[in-house]
């Protein structure tokens, strides 16, 4: 059985008969520039759409300061922002308190610190494992970076924790726990909804030829 083919021309015409409310739209994209930390992108939006944030704006500032530190490495700077903040979203959480020791034993061996790397290892590390045993593993990793020699842990195979990924991984969880304190979505919509178009578009081409919308808001025709 062969595929019902849409011209580019009809295919947006059936689009154009959906209706999506402007109000929700918006509300996706305050969404994602507070989320993601774009305080001036979202009081200019503000200004322009007309859409309320539901938070204070001046709270990303603050949210940006400490993922920032924690994207350049200070891991003991980020960790007392957050104090600062609010002493509780560590307190309540010892996956992120464990998430941000590890990294801050990363950057000490990252910077050749290896005695005091050592003595971090055994007073902060070492009893986190003891007390909570899915931390070993990861706690095992990081310690398998003393048996390489500086110039050769990046491309050992636990190099990857010494990269900027593993940075932005941990920064981008003290954000989400951030948010989540806030009372504020802890994860953007908009990248949900990418993926749900890529999803759909999926599906829909197993039954009908149509010109797929890619991420440059371009049909492919």
């Amino acid at each position: 059985m062969s595929k019902k083919v849409y011209t580019k021309e009809q295919w947006e015409q059936k689009l154009n008969d959906v209706k999506i409310s402007k109000q929700d739209l918006n509300k996706i994209v305050m969404n994602y520039l507070i989320v993601e930390g774009y305080k001036e992108a979202a009081e200019a939006f503000v200004e322009e759409s007309n859409t309320e944030p539901n938070c204070d704006l001046d709270d990303i500032s603050e949210r940006m300061k400490i993922r920032n530190a924690i994207q350049q490495g200070n891991i003991e700077e980020g960790i007392e922002y957050i104090n600062d903040l609010d002493p509780e979203i560590l307190d309540t959480n010892p996956d992120l308190i464990f998430s941000l020791k590890q990294q801050q034993l990363i950057e000490m061996i990252r910077n050749n610190k290896i005695d005091e790397a050592l003595i971090f290892a055994q007073e902060e590390i070492a009893p986190k494992g003891l007390k909570q045993k899915e931390f070993l593993e990861e706690i095992e990793r990081t310690m398998a970076l003393f048996a390489f020699s500086e110039e050769n842990q990046s491309d050992s195979p636990v190099g990857e924790l010494l990269s900027n990924n593993q940075r932005q991984k941990i920064a981008s969880k003290l954000n989400s726990a951030i948010l989540q304190s806030q009372c504020q979505d802890k994860d953007s919509k908009l990248p949900t909804f990418l993926k749900l178009l890529t999803f759909s578009q999926n599906r829909l081409e197993e039954k009908v030829k149509f010109p797929k919308l890619n991420l440059d808001n371009e049909f492919e025709v």
